[in-house]
């Protein structure tokens, strides 16, 4: 028996190694692991395991533990506490996060490290689901959030010079992606132990995450040349080829003559109108997608679709939107970085078609299709915006617009969520307003793209 038990322990250790080198090779490949981006894929990997950990603790408390009608009300108390204060420090993440050009390993070290400490802490409480969860929920979001603005604004730094954009943030999220699949079904058997225990496990994944942020290469803490940036659309002036001049421009000095005044001037003080199209767009999908977490979360509990447990119906539908993410960050990788105006329009028309047809024939079928049709959109979308902020943002201030989008996305799907609670438990209504709010931007956006047109080359950094 201890032969049999060594020899299995043995093979296990071997399979567990190989499978480690075999995600190191791929995290490296193209130049990868000599920029330092094959660090940032494992942290984010790393973070995303632990959220869902702390995901999976809040779910069985809040909405799984208790009839569909105290988790609606626990659910709405959770948005109040925690969703109503992050709506108010939001837009103040990007800002607060540009007066920190200098210490970004150190930022993304911290929110690891709070996520450590409020997950200890909220591992005692979880238990009773009373307000004193709520509080603690509050600063995970914040400090999430955090993490994923700086991260968005980091990606540029490490970017090898094989990969673009499009790609390396293709592949940060596919690693997001798998982690947070492995971390259900961990966060599941620690919860079989006691509900405290995904909670403990989490805490031990964001102190590894907290080590891991200052192995980051330094070039994530250089910031020559940056500037801030204002998220507003202004037309490109005729033979225009640098950085737009802004309304704080520096003088130009008297020595410089006529011909400096002529040159372009470092102080970007807007995005372009193309990424103004893309933004707008992708904010619609990600308020989509909050909608949708929220409103089929409880929908689905009550009336299960297909005479299915109210379970595995939201199982299938969290599988479904699972793997719509998998497939928008793979097309991301594999289709050719042109027209990104194009693609996150596409995406904002097919995500708009499929509610719609949720809305008319609700079912299974619908509900299934709307639900990865959500998340291959919105993972494809954020690729496309990526892509465009890479092409027509200046490197002195493209770090800025990151963070500036980022945090307008995020409060885009806390939105959707809001109205996804409060909506009435009807899947036709539910859906015919998402349907009704996507037709509105899309057609605002059509009347964009008509403006702006689509400029059918490969996408480069622009350098101030």
């Amino acid at each position: 028996m201890v032969r049999t038990a060594s020899a299995a322990g043995s093979r296990t250790g071997k399979v567990v190694h190989g499978t480690g080198r075999r995600i190191r090779r791929a995290t490296a490949a193209e130049g990868a692991g000599e920029s330092g981006l094959a660090k940032l894929i494992e942290l984010h990997a790393l973070n995303a395991f632990g959220d869902m950990l702390i995901t999976v603790a809040l779910a069985s408390t809040i909405f799984f533990s208790v009839p569909t009608g105290e988790a609606r009300g626990r659910v709405a108390l959770y948005l109040l506490v925690t969703m109503a204060p992050f709506a108010l420090l939001a837009p103040v993440i990007g800002p607060l996060l540009d007066r920190l050009p200098h210490g970004r390993r150190a930022a993304m070290a911290m929110s690891m490290l709070a996520r450590a400490v409020l997950a200890w802490t909220m591992a005692g409480v979880v238990t009773g689901g009373g307000l004193a969860l709520y509080p603690e929920a509050l600063g995970v979001l914040v400090a999430s959030k955090a993490y994923g603005v700086v991260r968005s604004v980091v990606v540029p730094r490490l970017l090898p010079s094989r990969l673009s954009l499009v790609k390396a943030n293709s592949r940060v999220t596919l690693a997001g992606l798998l982690a947070t699949m492995v971390a259900a079904g961990v966060g599941g058997l620690l919860h079989l132990i006691g509900p405290g225990w995904p909670l403990r496990g989490a805490f031990l994944v964001f102190v590894a995450g907290t080590l891991m942020a200052f192995h980051l290469p330094h070039t994530v803490d250089s910031a020559k040349g940056e500037q801030r940036a204002v998220l507003h659309a202004e037309e490109h002036p005729p033979g225009h080829h640098g950085v737009l001049h802004g309304r704080n421009a520096p003088a130009a000095a008297p020595a410089e003559g006529a011909a400096a005044a002529q040159r372009p001037r470092a102080s970007l003080r807007t995005v372009g109108p193309s990424v103004i199209l893309a933004l707008r767009a992708m904010a619609a999908m990600r308020w989509l997608v909050g909608f949708l977490v929220m409103f089929l979360a409880f929908l689905l509990r009550e009336e299960p679709i297909g005479g299915l447990q109210p379970t595995l119906a939201l199982g299938l539908v969290a599988l479904a939107a699972g793997t719509g993410n998998a497939i928008g960050s793979a097309l991301g990788s594999w289709l050719r970085p042109r027209g990104p105006e194009m693609t996150v329009t596409a995406m904002l028309l097919l995500a708009g078609c499929a509610t719609a047809a949720a809305a008319l024939w609700y079912g299974t079928v619908t509900v299934v299709t709307v639900a990865a049709t959500a998340g291959t959109a919105a993972s494809l979308g954020k690729l496309s915006l990526d892509a465009l902020i890479q092409r027509d943002v200046p490197e002195s201030v493209r770090t800025s617009a990151f963070a500036r989008s980022e945090t307008l996305l995020q409060m885009s799907w806390v939105a959707g969520g809001a109205v996804g609670i409060l909506l009435p438990l009807n899947g036709a209504l539910g859906l015919s307003v998402a349907a009704a709010v996507l037709g509105a931007v899309l057609l605002w956006t059509l009347r964009s793209l008509l403006r702006v047109g689509v400029r059918h080359r490969r996408a480069a950094p622009r350098v101030a």
